[in-house]
C-alpha cells in the first residue's frame, strides 16, 4: 500500500522548535522530489519546503526561510522538517507529499500549534 504518515506535531510555545517526521511505505522516494505543505485553518494548502531528488537542492518560500529545514534519508524512507523559531501564524496541520503532490499520498497529516 503506498502511504505516507506524518507525526512528530504538537504544541508549543513562539520561539521553540519542533522536528516532523513523514514515514513512507509502499514506494522508493529516491526518485521523487519531496515537500512538506500546510494548511491552516479557513487557508488554502501551501508547499513550505521542497528536496529536489535530482540534484538534493532544497526550496523553501519566504515565510519559512531561514527557521525550517527539510531532510530526507532514502534507505529508510523518511522525510524531516525542522522547525525552529515558530511563530503563531506556523500553527496548521502539516503534510508531506511528492511534489508536485499527488493525490492518493495526502495523509491525515499532523497538528503543529504555536501559542503561549
Amino acid at each position: 500500500q503506498l502511504q505516507l504518515v506524518e507525526s512528530g506535531g504538537g504544541l508549543v510555545q513562539p520561539g521553540g522548535s519542533l522536528r516532523l517526521s513523514c514515514a513512507a511505505s509502499g514506494f522508493s522516494l529516491d526518485y521523487y522530489d519531496i515537500a512538506w505543505y500546510r494548511q491552516a485553518p479557513g487557508k488554502e494548502r501551501e508547499g513550505i519546503a521542497c528536496f529536489k531528488s535530482a540534484d538534493d537542492t532544497t526550496y523553501y518560500p519566504d515565510s519559512v526561510k531561514g527557521r525550517f529545514t527539510i531532510s530526507r534519508d532514502n534507505v529508510k524512507k523518511m522525510v524531516y522538517l525542522q522547525m525552529n523559531s515558530l511563530k503563531p501564524e506556523d500553527t496548521a496541520v502539516y503534510y508531506c507529499n511528492t511534489d508536485p503532490p499527488l493525490k492518493r499520498y495526502w495523509g491525515q497529516g499532523t497538528q503543529v500549534t504555536v501559542s503561549s
